[in-house]
């Protein structure tokens, strides 16, 4: 029977979730399956979705190539569509089985369009009266990063080959390369930072609290492996010691390989590193030691679960000198309502009401763009009072901070009224 096209609905069983969970392997998978069935291909996009799942679709001259893949449940569906007879989709399905590791695969073959039911017409080639010529096909790749939940998504356009991806003793740490926001960061499948603003983060995380401390001499940062927030701190002459305890060595590692602009002080002699758990470092460092304590934490999942509990708060108010202040993220007031909230009233217990301060920033590639600090005093210190405006805008300007200014420091603490409203 004559048909215009065959296409191959297929599934696979069993297959290996780091394959069906990995965007670039599955990109590649497709593509390969397309070029071992000889077929050409023009375009290729393709989507991740945090945490689980990729969907993408593989443009032939001759039809196209389709799937969306469960890792959770080892499945993947796939639709290989081709025109003609020069193109045989069954050694597209063959590829892809093997490619996935599935150790059960079937397939379902139908005929389209029966040339015997149809009637063809004459249409006319809008040639314009140019020659004949065999047109050059170029391979357009279309492929993203989605981090989502089950209310938002944001999607960013990457080149298709991961940088960096490794499965640490914590987490997942990928590294990838887009297009409008340079490098990208991602631990199991969230957006961690960006080449290209991640200057917002790393500078309002540290300038707030250092602009209001009196010549503040040793420092500790929790978490914080990308190196941004040292980075930022070991401009002052008057940091003796950073102290910054990460958890997960790979992240440090593919830092300092893959973001230098951002983990550029890792060789500052003023650095103590560690490897280690915060949440146990912070339990036996005496008490009134350091000047000021960075919280740069994941969000409350994973390893960074331990730093969102009071208990570990009570030890850093602790180890707090008697002027010390303690900067955290504290997450959207939008996206994660329910945590800002409740962090915020553990903080009012822990430092009290008058001494703890919210303060905002706006980062396009974190959840609704607006992310929150928290600003807590062990004595009282008052951000809006304590700094100097012209200090500040002079070190603003020696440094060339492209975020932090004396005026965003008093205007990042002008709170939305929704905002107010949450916090009371």
């Amino acid at each position: 029977m004559a048909t215009l096209g065959r296409q191959i609905v297929a599934e696979y069983y069993d297959c290996n979730p780091d394959i069906l969970n990995d965007v670039a392997a599955i990109e590649t998978c497709m593509l390969d399956a397309a070029k071992a069935a000889e077929a050409t291909v023009i375009n290729s996009t393709f989507h991740h979705f945090s945490p689980f799942g990729v969907s993408g679709v593989v443009v032939i001259q001759e039809s196209h190539l389709a799937i969306h893949t469960w890792p959770e449940y080892g499945y993947a569906a796939v639709d290989i569509f081709t025109c003609g007879n020069e193109v045989d989709p069954w050694i597209s399905y063959k590829f892809l089985e093997k490619a996935f590791e599935a150790d059960y695969a079937s397939a379902m073959e139908m005929l389209r369009g029966q040339t015997g039911q149809m009637k063809k017409a004459e249409i006319a080639a809008d040639d314009q009266g140019r020659p004949e010529a065999q047109p050059t096909i170029q391979h357009n790749r279309n492929v993203w990063f989605t981090e989502r939940n089950e209310q938002i998504a944001m999607s960013l356009r990457h080149k298709g080959d991961r940088l960096f991806g490794q499965q640490s003793d914590f987490q997942k740490v990928e590294i990838f390369d887009t297009y409008a926001y340079g490098k990208l960061l991602t631990l199991d499948g969230m957006v961690m930072t960006t080449e290209k603003d991640e200057y917002v983060y790393h500078e309002m995380i540290s300038h707030v609290a250092m602009q209001s401390l009196s010549d503040p001499k040793r420092a500790l940062v929790i978490g914080g492996g990308d190196g941004g927030v040292i980075r930022e701190i070991l401009r002052y002459e008057s940091i003796e010691q950073v102290v910054m305890v990460e958890i997960d060595g790979m992240v440090v590692e593919a830092s300092k390989e893959f973001l230098p602009s951002i983990a550029s002080e890792f060789d500052n002699p003023k650095l103590d590193l560690r490897i280690a758990d915060g949440i146990e470092y912070v339990q036996k460092v005496a008490d009134e030691t350091f000047d000021l304590v960075i919280v740069d934490s994941t969000d409350p999942v994973g390893p960074g679960e331990g730093l969102f509990k009071a208990a570990f708060y009570q030890d850093v108010y602790r180890i707090l000198t008697k002027d010390g202040v303690m900067i955290t993220q504290s997450e959207s007031p939008r996206f994660n309502t329910k945590v800002f909230q409740e962090i915020f009233a553990c903080y009012r217990d822990i430092f009290g009401k008058d001494h703890v301060h919210c303060y905002l920033a706006h980062i396009p590639t974190y959840p609704t763009g607006m992310w929150s600090f928290s600003f807590s005093s062990k004595s009282g210190v008052n951000p809006l009072k304590a700094f100097n405006a012209d200090k500040a805008e002079s070190f603003t300007q020696k440094h060339g901070l492209q975020y932090y200014n004396a005026a965003i420091h008093s205007a990042s603490f002008a709170l939305p009224g929704y905002v107010k409203t949450l916090l009371e």
